[in-house]
C-alpha cells in the first residue's frame, strides 16, 4: 500500500462528518469520500460526497476507485451486510459483520446473546402478539421500558413513566408502526424491560475482533427538553469526558459487559469487530447494567470524542483492520469536548425539512458546527432531517466548553431552530 490512500465514510449524518472531518487531518489521506454524505461535507472543499446508497453499487465504486479503507458510520448499511460485502471482495473495511450487527439491529437476539452470557442488562420479556404485550404491561406495571426489535433510527425506545404510555408505545410498535421501525424477519416484535434507576453513560470501544481499545467517555441527553424533559430523541447533545463514568465504573464496564461480550461473540462463532457501544445505566449502588448495544460510534457522542482524538484517526482505523490494535495508545486532549445538536422544527416525531440555514458559524480548529440532516441545493444549505447540526467546541472545563459551544449555536439561524440550553449540566453539578 502506498503512503496515500482514498478512505471512504459510510453514511450521511453528524457521526459521518466528524470521522470524514478527523480523518482528512491525517497524512495519510490522499483523498476522503463520504457516501452519500450531506450539506456539511458537500461544503468542504477536502471532502466529496458519493451518491451511492446501494451496498453492492458502493463496492463495485470503491474497487473501480481504489479505495484503501472504508470506515462505517450509521446502523443500515451495517444491517445490509456491507461488511460482508465489502471483505467478500478483498477490500479493506472496519465494522462489524452483519450478523455481529445484530446485536443492535435485534433486540431481542441482543437481549438472549446478554442472558446467554451473563451479561448484566434489565429483565425483559419479548413479543409479538400485542394483546399478549398490554396483558404484560397490565401485570407488571409502570415504570416500564418499550422497545421495537428492529431498527428504528434511535427512536424505538419508549421510556413509559404510566400504564398508559406504554400501552400506546406497544400500538405503535406492534399495530401501526408510527416510528417506521424496519421489522427484523418474523414480523414485528417488541422487548419489553424492566425501568432501571440510575444515570447513563456512553461506553464505546474499538475491536479488531480480540483486542478491546476504549475511547474516551461521554454522556448523551437524550429527552428533547431542558432537565431531561420531553420525549425520547436519538440525542439532544453530548459532552466528553463524563465525570459519571469513575475509574471503578470504567472497570465495571470492561470486565462486566465489553469483555464479556466480545468473548461471547467470538464463542458463538460471530467474532466482533468494528466499533462497540454500550449504552451503560450506573445504579446509585455502583452496579452497571446494559441498556442497549450500537454496533456503530453514538450519535452526537462522536463529535466531542473525536474533537479530543489526537491520535491519527486513520492510522487507529488501519491497524484495527489488520488486528493491531493492541500496539496502540490512544492520546487524548485534556481539555472538554461539548456539542449541542439544533433540531428541526417538529422533531423527533414530525420533523419539517426544507428550511433553509441562513447562517453558519466559520470552523475552527476547537469549534466546528457538524452537518448532520442538511443537503446543499443550488448553493443553499437547507435542512433534511430531524437533527440538522451539531455546535461542538473544546474548553478548559465543562463550563467553558459549555459555554464555547453555546457562543456557536448563537451564531446559526434557520426558522423552526430547537435546542436544550442545558447540555453538559449533570457534569456542573456542585
Amino acid at each position: 500500500m502506498s503512503d496515500k490512500m482514498k478512505v471512504l465514510v459510510v453514511g450521511g449524518g453528524g457521526r459521518e462528518h466528524a470521522m470524514a472531518w478527523k480523518l482528512k487531518q491525517s497524512p495519510r489521506v490522499a483523498q476522503m469520500f463520504v457516501a452519500p454524505g450531506n450539506g456539511g461535507t458537500a461544503r468542504d472543499a477536502d471532502l466529496t460526497n458519493i451518491e451511492i446508497t446501494d451496498v453492492r453499487a458502493l463496492r463495485e465504486w470503491a474497487q473501480a476507485q481504489g479505495i484503501a479503507l472504508t470506515v462505517v458510520g450509521p446502523e443500515a448499511p451495517l444491517a445490509a451486510g456491507v461488511v460482508d460485502e465489502f471483505r467478500a471482495h478483498g477490500l479493506r473495511i472496519f465494522g462489524p459483520t452483519k450478523a455481529a450487527a445484530q446485536l443492535e439491529s435485534s433486540k431481542a437476539f441482543s437481549k438472549a446473546f446478554m442472558k446467554r452470557h451473563g451479561i448484566p442488562t434489565a429483565a425483559y420479556e419479548t413479543f409479538s402478539d400485542p394483546a399478549q404485550a398490554h396483558a404484560y404491561v397490565d401485570q407488571v406495571g409502570a415504570p416500564i421500558v418499550v422497545k421495537a426489535d428492529g431498527l428504528a433510527a434511535g427512536k424505538g425506545v419508549v421510556v413509559a413513566m404510566t400504564l398508559a404510555e406504554a400501552h400506546e408505545a406497544i400500538d405503535f410498535m406492534l399495530v401501526d408502526n408510527t416510528l417506521g421501525v424496519a421489522h427484523n424477519e418474523g414480523g414485528a416484535r417488541v422487548v419489553i424491560e424492566s425501568f432501571l434507576q440510575g444515570e447513563e453513560a456512553s461506553f464505546i470501544v474499538l475491536c479488531d475482533g480480540k483486542t478491546v481499545t476504549a475511547l474516551a467517555t461521554s454522556q448523551d441527553h437524550k429527552r428533547l427538553l431542558d432537565a431531561d424533559q420531553g420525549p425520547n430523541t436519538g440525542g439532544m447533545g453530548a459532552y466528553s469526558p463524563a465525570p459519571v463514568v469513575t475509574p471503578e465504573v470504567h472497570r465495571r464496564a470492561m470486565e462486566e459487559i465489553i469483555l464479556p461480550t466480545v468473548r461471547g461473540m467470538e464463542k458463538d462463532g460471530i467474532p466482533y469487530t468494528g466499533f462497540l457501544y454500550a449504552g451503560l445505566m450506573i445504579e446509585p449502588s455502583g452496579a452497571v447494567k446494559t441498556l442497549e448495544f450500537n454496533c456503530r460510534m453514538g450519535d452526537p457522542e462522536t463529535q466531542p470524542i473525536l474533537m479530543r482524538l489526537q491520535s491519527d484517526l486513520a492510522e487507529v482505523l488501519l491497524a484495527a483492520t489488520e488486528g493491531r490494535l493492541s500496539d496502540l495508545t490512544l492520546q487524548w486532549d485534556d481539555r472538554v469536548a461539548l456539542g449541542v445538536v439544533l433540531a428541526a422544527h417538529g422533531y423527533p416525531l414530525t420533523p419539517r425539512k426544507g428550511d433553509a440555514i441562513t447562517a453558519l458559524p466559520a470552523d475552527r480548529a476547537d469549534a466546528v458546527v457538524f452537518h448532520a440532516g442538511t443537503a446543499m441545493k443550488d448553493g443553499q444549505v437547507l435542512t433534511s432531517g430531524g437533527r440538522v447540526l451539531c455546535a461542538t467546541a473544546l474548553g478548559a472545563d465543562v463550563a467553558t466548553a459549555q459555554q464555547r459551544a453555546y457562543e456557536l449555536v448563537a451564531g446559526v439561524r434557520f426558522d423552526g431552530m430547537q435546542y436544550r440550553r442545558d447540555i453538559g449540566y449533570r457534569a456542573l453539578k456542585p
